[in-house]
C-alpha cells in the first residue's frame, strides 16, 4: 500500500512538471487599449476607476478629477496636459508614465509605486505622495515648485516628498 502512494505521488509529480497548467492573472476593470485607441481628452472625471489599467495610450488631456483610481496602472501612458486634480491613486502604479503640464493638485498619491516615470512642469500643489516610490531626480524636480496641504489628508506636499 505504502509503495502505490509513492508511484501515484510521482506520477502526479511527473506531469504536473511535464504539463504545468498556465497561469493567467485575473482582471479587475481593465481598461488596457493599444497604442491607436483614441482616449485623449476624454472625460474620466468623478469616476469610479478602482484598478482600471491603462497601458500604452495617449491620455494627452484627458481629465480624471477626483475620479477613485485606487490600485489604478499607468503603464507606459502618455499623460501629457491631464487633469488629476483631487484623484486618489492610492496604492497605484505609473511605470514609463509621462506626466508633463499634468494637474496633480490636491492628488492623493500615498504608497504609489512611480519609478521610471517623468513629471516635467506638473502641479503638485497640496498633492500627498507619503510612501510613494519615484527616482530621486523626479522628486527633486518636483521638491522645486511643491507647495499647500492635502485637504484630505492634511499632509504637507513637501514633507511627504521629503524635500528639503
Amino acid at each position: 500500500m505504502k509503495n502505490w502512494r509513492v508511484v501515484v505521488s510521482f506520477v502526479l509529480a511527473m506531469v504536473l512538471f511535464l504539463f504545468p497548467g498556465s497561469a493567467q492573472a485575473a482582471s479587475s476593470s481593465s481598461i488596457t487599449r493599444s497604442a491607436g485607441d483614441e482616449l485623449k481628452a476624454k472625460d474620466f472625471s468623478g469616476q469610479s476607476l478602482i484598478g482600471s489599467e491603462f497601458t500604452n495610450v495617449d491620455l494627452e488631456n484627458a481629465n480624471f478629477s477626483n475620479a477613485d483610481l485606487r490600485g489604478g496602472v499607468f503603464n507606459g501612458t502618455v499623460l501629457e496636459g491631464v487633469n488629476l486634480h483631487g484623484v486618489d491613486f492610492s496604492n497605484g502604479i505609473a511605470y514609463l508614465a509621462r506626466f508633463k503640464n499634468a494637474d496633480l493638485s490636491d492628488a492623493v498619491l500615498t504608497d504609489a509605486m512611480m519609478l521610471r516615470s517623468v513629471f516635467d512642469n506638473v502641479d503638485v500643489t497640496g498633492a500627498d505622495f507619503t510612501n510613494a516610490v519615484l527616482d530621486g531626480t523626479e522628486v527633486k524636480k518636483i521638491c522645486v515648485k511643491a507647495s499647500g496641504v492635502n485637504s484630505k489628508t492634511g499632509v504637507d506636499t513637501r514633507e511627504s516628498l521629503g524635500c528639503r
